[in-house]
């Protein structure tokens, strides 16, 4: 596979997948199917949750949002307990 600096930006879920702008990340933690919509004003990842079924959309801001956390901040996020086991889907308040 090519290094990220030579592909495309418009290639990388090409590349990854090899079947259009899809692909799955699973482990015995979480099972995401991630892709690329661009049905909005502009592109945004998609990322379904296969076990809830529950989805969300980020753009690239919220995406790069991501990047400005730390590990500690981000820790109260991957507590499933917060939001991941709860039978509503409604936002945790």
């Amino acid at each position: 596979m090519e290094s990220m600096e030579s592909m495309e930006r418009g290639d990388l879920f090409k590349q990854v997948n090899g079947a259009g702008e899809r692909f799955r990340l699973t482990s015995e933690f979480g099972d995401v199917l991630i892709a690329l919509d661009r049905r909005a004003n502009g592109p945004r990842l998609q990322i379904e949750d296969l076990r809830s079924g529950r989805t969300i959309h980020l753009d690239p801001l919220e995406l790069a949002s991501l990047t400005w956390l730390t590990h500690e901040r981000l820790g109260p996020f991957l507590d499933p307990s917060q939001t991941g086991w709860r039978s509503d889907q409604g936002a945790c308040e």
